[in-house]
């Protein structure tokens, strides 16, 4: 039997007797003590698991330099600034080894244009951590039109997604000790005019979804107690997060309500001046934006309307005021074929930029509404490849665009583009490693149903095809997210570097062909994501790029679960897992912190669902009996999203069973699993070392 054919076989051995171990299901969990986020018990676990990993994998010298290698880059001043146009100043938010938690600061394009522009600090985190005996993380700031004069800033403790959030003085760069103030929770706060904003947030006992988001909005005055905020809207419990905004745009301003129901899948509603909401009647699954006067529909599903049927992928126009008084008449402003799908697109004064990926390659254009309907022109001075990012400089009073391009070897560079003209770079990345001698490719495997999934190749050019060279192997396959090159410092000092090949799976699941790519891997289909990454694996094996013993698997979140079934479903394939911040156990995913809100992705196991979810649920896919690959998890006591009994759980499990597993957890970090650089290098370096200690053997 031909050795793929007989991995293909195995692997479908190991998925029936692990569904069979899944019947188990309904016995009582040995190890759900460690849901308790922050016990004792449960803390002094994790010190004793993290000094175990410790020992193992950062006591050498070359951990010691790898650390040391990330951190410079993470701290790196040379790195681009990216900035946010509010009133006359260009803002950044900056991290360095002087400011680990950072900097929020501001300066003019003028001094943006010089190599070392002259910032104005405007707040500073690691001096308000010290004075507040806090640990604060930066979550944004959103500041009030059109005088700019006051910010509604969010900040959160240890990196978790609740934050709280005060209002901030840009004239005199102090919170106001009378301003407005909402207390932590999951939730937010939104300027409707100088002296009212919109509150959602925690409003105590059944204000929140069972997601663990605001189902209830409000709207609050100036001088009042945040108790005496008067209702907007109020969403059912099962649904996911309720908010309100304003769209200050002048001449053209409105109020919305969003009701989300689960992840594409929600209603916008305008709301008049006398508090009264009417639907915008587009259908649920469809993205809707509002731009002066047009109303934008990007279509996840097809849909019949006006005699004419739109397929899923398109971009829809129409004026909005038309819209909602009846009428029905679009402009198609996008379709996807076979290849492409829309990536994004960016409003300006005058125009439209579509960013459309091309088997995951993207390419640029731009629309312009006339008289005569739109008329489509290239973006002038588009680049051939890359990953290119397009964001609008101030829509209200420009056509300039702030365009990034970057890919696995090439630094990212930031130009200013004017629509029409040649761009003008104005900042660049500095080299991180040495990629002299690499190449990028992109190949196509052969799924177990037949789709060809693309991934990308990034490799020596001199590579010996003897399948004895470590290989990292990344992916992610979920909510429609896309992954393109990107340049990272880390990847490429950690990994790359070193002599190893570095390849990114673009599996179903994610969005690099549109909704169609997403839908095909959903719920009952989620099978379809892992075939897909393991036809990649097996043919970096196929081609000899690698073998099973040198080649290695990572991915969080989503990419975690991805990893999870990796390790449970066909370990014959890897030579070391790495499962970050992950979803692990989907029988009890849906009842701890935000899972519930991604039953519409993976189904709910509370009901009949259960018999397919069972199907790709690692915890419950672990068979005591079978061997399976050296294993790092890895997760934070921050995570508030995707809770780090996931990984706690199936580290016990498989270390109690004398399996070859090790465990960190960072304390801090939220879902992005570190809160500074430091942390961020360590976790990152214990990862390649991991890696590298097991695949160089």
């Amino acid at each position: 039997m031909p050795k793929l054919a007989q991995a293909c076989l195995m692997a479908g051995l190991a998925v029936a007797g692990a569904t069979a171990h899944a019947q188990e299901d309904a016995m009582p969990d040995p190890y759900a003590w460690l849901e308790d986020v922050e016990g004792t018990k449960q803390l002094e676990w994790i010190k004793a698991q993290n000094a175990r990993a410790e020992a193992e994998i950062a006591a050498t010298p070359e951990f010691k330099r790898l650390e040391a290698d990330i951190r410079a880059i993470l701290d790196s001043d040379a790195k681009i600034p990216g900035v946010q146009k509010i009133g006359e100043y260009y803002y950044n938010f900056w991290k360095d080894k002087q400011h680990e938690r950072g900097l929020w600061r501001r300066t003019t394009l003028d001094e943006y244009r010089k190599p070392q522009p002259q910032w104005e600090t405007v707040l500073d985190l690691d001096a308000l951590n010290k004075a507040e005996g806090k640990n604060w993380v930066w979550h944004g700031a959103n500041c009030r039109r059109p005088d700019y004069t006051r910010c509604l800033i969010a900040l959160s403790r240890g990196g978790a997604d609740a934050n709280e959030t005060r209002e901030f003085d840009l004239t005199t760069k102090t919170f106001l000790a009378d301003g407005f103030y909402r207390p932590e929770a999951k939730g937010g706060l939104g300027w409707k005019d100088a002296d009212t904003v919109y509150v959602f947030t925690d409003f105590g006992p059944g204000s929140m979804t069972s997601s663990g988001y605001p189902r209830i909005v409000k709207e609050w005055k100036r001088g009042t107690p945040l108790a005496s905020a008067t209702l907007v809207y109020e969403g059912k419990p099962e649904d996911m997060y309720i908010a309100a905004m304003r769209d200050d745009t002048p001449g053209y301003e409105r109020d919305f309500v969003s009701r989300t129901l689960a992840f594409y899948n929600d209603e916008l509603y305008l709301r008049g001046a006398d508090g009264r909401l009417t639907r915008i009647d587009a259908p649920n699954s469809a993205n809707k934006g509002v731009q002066r006067q047009w109303l934008t529909l990007e279509l996840r599903e097809p849909w019949t309307v006006g005699g004419r049927t739109y397929q899923a992928g398109s971009l829809l126009a129409a004026k909005f005021d038309d819209y909602m008084a009846g009428k029905r008449e679009f402009d198609v402003l996008f379709e996807p074929t076979d290849k492409t799908s829309l990536s994004s697109f960016a409003w300006t004064k005058n125009h439209l930029v579509l960013n459309v990926l091309e088997d995951v390659k993207n390419r640029l254009s731009v629309l312009t509404p006339g008289e005569g309907g739109w008329k489509k022109s290239a973006f002038a001075g588009a680049p051939a490849f890359g990953t290119i990012g397009v964001g609008a400089v101030d829509a209200d009073e420009s056509d300039a665009v702030w365009l990034t391009v970057t890919d696995y070897l090439t630094p990212t560079t930031l130009s200013l583009a004017e629509i029409g003209k040649q761009p003008e770079q104005l900042k660049s990345m500095p080299v991180f490693f040495d990629a002299s001698g690499k190449v990028i490719e992109q190949h196509f495997a052969t799924s177990k149903d037949g789709t060809k999934v693309p991934y990308f190749l990034v490799r020596s050019k001199d590579l010996k095809l003897d399948g004895s060279t470590p290989t990292l192997l990344y992916g992610y396959g979920g909510f429609e997210i896309s992954l393109t090159p990107g340049y990272s410092g880390g990847v490429g000092k950690g990994w790359l570097e070193k002599g190893g090949v570095y390849a990114v799976a673009n599996i179903r699941g994610g969005g690099e062909y549109g909704p169609r790519w997403h839908q095909a891997a959903l719920k009952a289909n989620r099978h379809k994501a892992y075939e897909d990454f393991a036809a990649v694996a097996q043919d970096l094996i196929a081609r000899k790029v690698t073998s099973p013993r040198h080649l290695g698997i990572q991915g969080g979140s989503n990419g975690g679960l991805l990893t999870g079934n990796m390790l449970t479903q066909y370990p014959q394939l890897f030579g070391a897992v790495v499962v970050q911040v992950p979803l692990l156990d989907m029988k009890r995913y849906s009842h701890l912190l935000a899972g519930a809100s991604w039953m519409a992705e993976y189904g709910n196991p509370d009901t009949a669902d259960w018999a397919f979810i069972q199907k790709f649920s690692p915890y419950h896919l672990f068979d005591a009996n079978k061997d399976y690959p050296p294993t790092l998890f890895m997760t934070s006591t921050r995570d508030d999203r995707v809770h780090p009994a996931h990984a706690r759980k199936m580290h016990a499990l498989m270390s109690e069973a004398g399996k070859d597993v090790r465990y960190y957890e960072n304390i801090e970090g939220g879902h992005g699993g570190a809160a500074n650089n430091a942390q961020a290098a360590h976790m990152s370096a214990l990862a390649y070392t991991f890696l590298w200690q097991q695949l160089a053997k």
